[in-house]
């Protein structure tokens, strides 16, 4: 009986699941013109740069901590509830985790960029410098 439950929880929630998993391409980047999320760290946004008005958004930090309220915080500032949203970080292992945990847990409506940035590179996509904030535009957005 308990696992017979067991297993209708979890079909019950990946039938309210939202995620859909599509490969991180330059066609999806240029024509579907869906928000992005870019949840990597400031230091793969300033080493590899980023996609032209992508969100950027870490989830993870250097050290693989995170902050979750954060997170959901700056997301919601950037995508409705219901809106469908892709995101990406750098080969697609953190946005497998992130957009489960968006999609199961929080009913969000987002599309896993698998391959991430690395398999945009290897399809030549050129990606648009990222300049850090400065201190001054960094004490002016609080």
């Amino acid at each position: 009986m308990k696992k017979t439950l067991l297993g209708l929880l979890l079909l019950g929630s990946t039938l309210l699941a939202e995620v859909t998993n599509t490969p991180a391409t330059i066609d999806f980047i240029e024509v579907k013109k869906m928000k992005i999320i870019d949840i990597r760290t400031e230091g793969e946004w300033i080493q590899t740069g980023i996609i032209k008005d992508a969100n950027l958004i870490t989830f993870f930090d250097e050290k693989y901590g995170y902050d979750t309220e954060q997170f959901m915080g700056a997301l919601n500032k950037v995508v409705e509830k219901d809106e469908q949203f892709a995101i990406i970080c750098n080969t697609g292992s953190r946005t497998k985790l992130i957009a489960n945990f968006l999609g199961n847990k929080h009913d969000y409506n987002v599309v896993n960029l698998t391959g991430g940035m690395v398999k945009l590179f290897q399809e030549g996509f050129q990606p648009e410098f990222y300049a850090p904030p400065s201190i001054e535009e960094s004490n002016t957005s609080n």
